[in-house]
């Protein structure tokens, strides 16, 4: 089932009642069938207790009310490199649109000609309602969050969404030369300043960039930049370069929020019924 809508309202509030979280975006309560709705509602009748919503995270810095400080500096690893770990939510609606800050999209024809089919055709199609994930940048810009966990030569990405994973290694390799296509790509990273640099290849060209259907063809390469501007917020850079889609690379920086005291929620994509009502136009 592709979940865009009661997750947020009925359980995302009860995680933080931190006024500098965002309000989700009304694509995030989009419609969805009422099947699906139940289905979700009566998954997610579990104690809160059980599922470590309130519980205090250590090692964060509060306010002398006990509040987290997410202006504080931000964390540093051992080591002296910036410590990106947290679990974080977007802050603005780029799923829906990836571009929607005003970005110039430099479409090649038949990209722009499947964009604008897309569109007319109100998104049926995306991958989330096949139960399949939506790749890079689209899984990170859903209003559920992910886990960021930094170790020493891993970065590593939990979706709460369909409890995906994605791993970017700094260990010092680089991408592999027999690769097969896949949904997240292989990702090398090393850090640039106080920025972690994600370099991703190898995709398939089954995911959209984002709800509307911004496409991409398998020659997508994408480099991100990762950088934690304090305790509780990070910026995030990422820069599409397709030049089967696109005839030069475009930017977006999207800011991330940190969710403190809160955990994530197991969220598994089962008796999908979504594709049926899909109607489109």
């Amino acid at each position: 089932m592709d979940i865009r809508v009661p997750l947020p309202a009925i359980l995302r509030n009860r995680r933080t009642k931190d006024p500098r979280r965002p309000e989700q975006s009304s694509s995030a309560t989009a419609w969805t069938s009422a099947a699906g709705a139940c289905a979700l509602l009566c998954a997610t009748l579990v104690p809160v207790s059980a599922q470590w919503l309130n519980y205090p995270t250590p090692g964060i810095p509060r306010t002398a009310d006990g509040k987290p400080n997410l202006t504080a500096p931000a964390p540093k690893t051992p080591d002296g490199k910036p410590d990106l770990s947290g679990i974080w939510l977007r802050n603005g609606n780029y799923l829906q649109n990836l571009a929607k800050d005003g970005v110039e999209v430099p479409f090649q024809p038949w990209a722009e000609a499947l964009y604008k089919q897309r569109m007319e055709n109100l998104s049926k199609g995306t991958p989330g309602e096949r139960c399949l994930p939506r790749g890079v940048p689209a899984e990170m810009t859903t209003p559920n969050p992910f886990k960021l966990v930094q170790i020493p030569g891993l970065v590593l990405l939990v979706f709460e969404q369909f409890s995906y994973f994605r791993q970017i290694l700094t260990d010092g390799r680089g991408h592999p030369t027999d690769r097969m296509p896949t949904w997240f790509g292989y990702s090398v990273g090393k850090w640039v300043g106080d920025s972690l640099v994600a370099d991703t290849v190898g995709f398939n060209d089954q995911t959209w960039l984002d709800y509307d259907g911004h496409p991409h063809s398998d020659a997508l390469h994408t480099i991100e930049r990762f950088r934690r501007l304090d305790f509780g917020h990070m910026e995030f850079q990422i820069t599409i370069d397709d030049p089967k889609a696109y005839t030069k690379p475009w930017t977006v920086t999207i800011p991330f929020d940190l969710l403190p005291d809160t955990e994530l929620i197991e969220s598994i994509c089962e008796n999908e019924k979504d594709v049926p009502h899909m109607v489109g136009k």
